[in-house]
């Protein structure tokens, strides 16, 4: 009997760690750089502390205030280039993705 329990915990536990290590389904992180119009230090850390205004699913922002650039990492399935923007606009910052061509230079 007590091998019979065994067995069951341990195949409980199995099928545990077999569904906690599949990667979430249909989540795609995306890296988008956007040429925005910030000139100041102040521009930069009115990006940083309102991260949720861009949007759902922002992981990860960069910002370069040499170059003007932001480079935000998000979830696609959750967001896309064009909301961004927008959140963008919402902190009162013009910002538009830069061409790809441009980010392989």
């Amino acid at each position: 009997m007590k091998k019979i329990v065994l067995m069951c915990l341990a195949l409980a536990m199995g099928a545990g760690i077999a569904t906690a290590a599949k990667p979430a389904a249909g989540k795609k992180i995306v890296t988008s750089v956007f040429v925005t119009d910030i000139d100041c230090e102040h521009c930069v850390k009115k990006i940083m502390n309102n991260v949720p205004s861009l949007g759902r699913g922002v992981e990860e922002v960069e910002v370069d205030l040499a170059t003007k650039e932001v480079k935000v990492t998000y979830d696609a399935s959750k967001n896309n280039e064009a909301q961004l923007v927008k959140g963008f606009a919402s902190l009162k910052v013009k910002a538009e993705p830069k061409p790809a061509e441009e980010e392989r230079k």
